[in-house]
């Protein structure tokens, strides 16, 4: 079989899938792939490095969050990602076969593990470097239009590309990894009014995430609707850390307005948030105190 075809017909297939699960993609649905041509061409498998039974050379690459066998890092002093070996002998047929993919300039997918068996899908991915002294490759996100980008940019222009564009990738791979963390946390819902379409929620941040303590971690988040986010963001209302509970502006609870107004935002007054099952997840009190002192003073 022709590895190229399967995989275009695998990247194509990727992007119905992100339509379908709304770029969040489930374990198993990736377990099962596609079948094309009469053969099962599986995602992801056993290994991090994984290559389906029909294709010479790898699919693809996984990482995991926990403590198992694979270690990726996002790579923040150089703007690109890197992927650990599989094991620490370079000559391992799977770092073989990133190897060749390397050598050819042969794209693949990255799949980034946001939740346990729930990933985000990054195509296509060009391993660009060989890191043998630390058993590790440099992984680049690439122009879906290489092809036109190596002739428009020259050689030191696709590089200065991958890195922007790779960049770009991990800030939205934060954003939405602190999202499905959060949003799952709290249940799918607000944490202040309850409600629970996740078209309308947001993982609002405690402290912002370019501030000092603005890490992308579930206890620097809450899960609010658009409208308490944006009443939280804006200093409408505080969370007093104390007890978790809502405290609205003063001027506020004196407006005269819609129901809006009085249903959203003045009876949410001296309510406890919708905390987290695990404890370990509630939001951080002293992230909080900071963020209520800020409150405070403009309140």
């Amino acid at each position: 079989m022709n590895d190229s075809l399967i995989r275009l017909a695998a990247f194509e297939w990727l992007e119905r899938q992100n339509e379908i699960h709304q770029d969040i993609l489930p374990r198993e649905v990736l377990a099962e792939g596609f079948n094309y041509k009469g053969e099962r061409i599986t995602l992801v498998g056993a290994r991090g490095i994984w290559k389906p039974k029909p294709m010479a050379l790898p699919l693809s690459i996984t990482s995991i969050i926990d403590n198992g066998r694979y270690e990726d890092k996002l790579g923040d002093g150089d703007d690109f990602m890197h992927y650990k070996y599989e094991g620490e002998n370079p000559n391992h047929y799977s770092n073989v076969g990133l190897r060749d993919l390397m050598v050819s300039a042969t794209p693949l997918v990255y799949f980034h593990q946001v939740m346990k068996g729930k990933y985000i899908a990054c195509w296509p991915v060009t391993i660009i470097h060989d890191n043998v002294e630390n058993l590790s490759f440099t992984v680049a996100l690439d122009d879906k239009q290489r092809i036109r980008m190596e002739g428009e940019l020259g050689e030191v222009g696709v590089f200065y590309e991958r890195k922007y564009r790779t960049a770009q990738f991990k800030v939205r791979l934060h954003q939405r990894a602190f999202r499905e963390r959060v949003l799952s946390a709290y249940t799918s819902q607000c944490a202040i009014c309850k409600l629970r379409h996740t078209q309308l929620l947001d993982a609002a941040h405690i402290i912002g995430d370019t501030k000092d303590g603005g890490e992308p971690i579930v206890q620097n988040g809450i899960s609010l609707c658009k409208i308490h986010h944006a009443a939280y963001d804006n200093n409408f209302l505080g969370v007093r850390p104390e007890d978790y509970k809502v405290v609205v502006r003063k001027d506020i609870l004196l407006e005269r307005d819609g129901p809006m107004l009085k249903y959203g935002l003045q009876e949410v007054n001296d309510i406890k948030l919708i905390l987290p099952k695990q404890r370990k997840l509630y939001p951080d009190r002293e992230r909080l105190a900071f963020r209520f002192e800020e409150f405070k003073h403009i309140a």
